[in-house]
This record gives structure tokens, sequence and C-alpha cells, in this order.
């Protein structure tokens, strides 16, 4: 049905009811048999298999095959969520077996399969595995640190909904990923068991309500949790429900599924998103580690089908915090099609301390980029003010001062320009003699 003839009529809601929370354990058998099974020789499973991947799931899951594993339903069934399932594939350190033994609430363990194969079993110092395994630094709590650190639930209009900037709207349609980022900025919400935020077509309905009384939303930005956790059909309906509203010009998916799970990006998933542009997507990548062959043909799949993409990175602590890291990630994306969008300081969330560097360290990066690349490959560095501020862009401060009616610049080899500018204002608060 054309999006004309649904403008003006109201879309019924999918019949199966959306999942909303995400259980500490292992998923239960019922819920596990409203999965399809797809066959191993299905073509639409046709999806590439790295070495690593095929070397871990031949180990550790030996009575699956390729098509199991290419199957993204497999893959979100079996995700590592216990303790006894981390020790089974990995060498845990005392303090990582302590961390997840203690653990209750929300923000559990949740790996999937695919995106364990590429950690280290072995090494608890390895970048990917430091991001999704607790330690025991999740538990020690510094000055500065908050369970809601940029005051999300004080700009909440409806639940799930903030409405912070006056264009935009923040649209938080599910708790649940299917990965867990230990850093996550909205620890308090994600995969909770019997939480307060509950995620249901009825919160959508409630969100749906006020955007459509409110003229002056123009940009949907629809995470969560991760908004491709969620089923075609009710993402569909999701996404055409918004496209109804005449002033709504822009939906945006913010996700990392694309690089934990690649397999979700389905040809009928594809199929289904290009029926919503202009729709773009941000996806959070971290180390060049995750540009394997499935990514790239995730990613491809979501280029060829004209979505723009934009890649967000969260700067790490011993992980990411580093020129040498950051260019081939950068580089890596752009060749993916990829354009490097945000930089984010890590949220001071509770527990984060041992993940955060100084802003002074993104800056290093952001300096060692530009100029020393193309472009297309710096990305804007942010922080995320605490208290509800918003993005605050953080760069290279390259205005010396001046001279007379001259600029006085610095370019990326700390070399100084000028630039005739009689009447600008620009860096008359720090004069500076000519050199």
């Amino acid at each position: 049905m054309s999006l004309q003839l649904l403008r003006g009529r109201e879309l019924k809601p999918p019949l199966r009811s959306i999942r909303t929370q995400d259980a500490t354990s292992t998923t239960k058998p019922q819920e596990a048999a409203q999965l399809p099974h797809i066959s191993a020789n299905r073509t639409a499973l046709r999806f590439p298999v790295g070495a690593q991947s095929r070397h871990f799931y031949a180990r550790f899951y030996p009575g699956s095959a390729a098509g199991d594993w290419n199957d993204w339903h497999w893959q979100f069934r079996n995700r590592i969520r216990t303790l006894k399932e981390l020790e089974r594939i990995f060498s845990l350190s005392a303090s990582e077996r302590g961390a997840v033994g203690q653990h209750v609430g929300a923000l559990p363990v949740g790996i999937t399969p695919y995106y364990a194969s590429l950690m280290g079993l072995d090494d608890e110092s390895e970048p990917l595995r430091r991001t999704h395994i607790m330690t025991g630094d999740e538990y020690v709590r510094v000055a500065g640190e908050a369970d809601d650190p940029l005051s999300e639930d004080h700009d909440t209009v409806v639940p799930g909904l903030v409405h912070r900037y006056p264009d935009r709207v923040l649209f938080l349609t599910t708790g649940t990923c299917s990965t867990y980022c230990r850093y996550c900025t909205r620890s308090r919400l994600v995969g909770n068991p019997g939480g307060e935020y509950q995620f249901s077509t009825r919160q959508w309905e409630k969100a749906l309500g006020y955007l459509e009384t409110h003229t002056e939303v123009r940009d949907v930005l629809l995470s969560g949790g991760d908004p491709l956790s969620i089923g075609d059909d009710k993402l569909d309906w999701l996404l055409t429900r918004l496209r109804a509203i005449p002033h709504i010009e822009f939906l945006r998916i913010g996700t990392k599924i694309p690089v934990v799970l690649p397999q979700r990006i389905t040809k009928s998933l594809v199929k289904m998103l290009k029926k919503h542009h202009p729709l773009w997507m941000s996806i959070h990548f971290t180390h060049p580690k995750e540009l394997t062959p499935e990514v790239a043909e995730s990613i491809g799949r979501l280029a060829d089908a004209g979505i723009p993409l934009g890649s967000q990175s969260v700067l790490l602590k011993g992980i990411n915090d580093d020129a040498a890291v950051m260019m081939p990630l950068m580089h890596g994306l752009l060749k993916l099609r990829v354009k490097p969008y945000y930089l984010y300081q890590c949220d001071p969330i509770r527990g984060s301390h041992h993940f955060r560097t100084s802003v002074d360290k993104g800056v290093e990066i952001i300096r060692a980029l530009r100029g020393h690349t193309t472009g297309y490959a710096a990305p804007s560095f942010v922080v995320d003010a605490p208290g509800g501020g918003g993005k605050i862009l953080i760069a290279p401060d390259s205005v010396m001062g001046r001279d007379g009616d001259d600029l006085l610049l610095r370019n990326f080899e700390g070399k100084i320009y000028r630039y005739p500018d009689p009447e600008g204002a620009l860096g008359r608060d720090k004069p500076m003699a000519a050199e």
C-alpha cells in the first residue's frame, strides 16, 4: 500500500505483541519455538562466513551448520548470557568471573556467538572482549557518575520519547540489544528484567500521538535498546506510522546490530527499509577488528539500498584511544561507504571510570586525523553534556589570535598563517604578535 493511501488512515498495530524485556537467563523454550526454523540451504541465508567465525562455531557449536550461523534468529537465541556459557568459551579472569557472578538487574551480559568469535578467548585485555565482559571495575563508583548522566528522563515528554532539541526527538523503541556494551549510556534500562521501562505498541501510540500534535518536530531518531532487534513487521509498522505524519521529514535509526549481528541485515529487512526514505542510519563502531567480511556484507546491503550511513564511536581508554587504532577504523569505514560522523567522549555513566579518557585525548586524536588524511575520515568529536546540555563540539583550537586586520590561524603542521579579516571579531580576545 502506498504512503499516499496510508496518510489519513489509522494503521492497525501488529498482531503480535512486542517483546518488552530481555531475560537474564537464556531464552525460554516456548520463546525459542516462536522463532522460525530456517533451512541451511535457503537462498536468503547466503552470507559470507569469515575464517575466524568458521573456526569458532566448529569448536564451540559443533552441531551447527553455516545456515544456522547465518540465521540471525539462531544468533539471537544463542547469545552468551550466563557465567556458565562464558566459562565454556572464555578463559575468565578472577575479576571477570566475580563481576559476572554478582551482577543483578539491567545491562546483563549478552554477546552474539558471531561477535564473540572476534574476541580474544584467552586475553582479558583484548579490546572487544573488554567492552562486553564485565569486570570488577564496573562496581567502582567515582564522583560525577550517574545512572542517567544526560538527564534523558528529565526531557522525556511521554514514556520512551525524549524531546530535548527544538526540532528533533529521541524515540526509545525497545529495551533489547543483541549485545550489551559495558559503557552503555542507557545501562539503567536496557535488558532490564521487570524494570520500570516497558516497550509496547501502547507506549508507541502515546509517542506517536505526541509527535502528531508537535509540528515543530521534523527529525526522529529511533534508538533504544536497538531498533533492529525488533522484527520486520513491527518495525515496518512503526516506520509507516511515522512516515504518515506530514511534518516529519527525516527518520534515523541508531544501531550496533550491523556490527555485532550482521546476519540481521537480511534482504527482506533491507527491502522494507527502502520503503521509508529518506531514512538515515548511525552505526556504532568501536575498533578495526569489527571490519570483517560479514560486516562488509551487511553494510553493503544497506548502502546499496540508498541508506546514508554514518558511524558513531565512543572513545574508550586502552581500546581505541590511539590514532594508530582510530585512523584504520575511519579509513575502513570509508571503504565500506560509511561516513565517520561522531567520536563521543564516553558518558560518565555509573561504573564507567575505567573506560573514560581525558577530553584532551579526543582532541589529540582529531588533531592526528585532520590534515593527515581526508576530511571525510575525520569525525566530529563531541561531549554529550551531563545534565541535558546536548552535544557540544570539541575541536583543536586553530585560532591563534589577531595581528592588526589579520586573523592568525594554525594549520595541521602547527604553522601559523594569516587570513585578511578586517571586519572580523574572532580571535580579538587573544592577540598575538606576528611571527
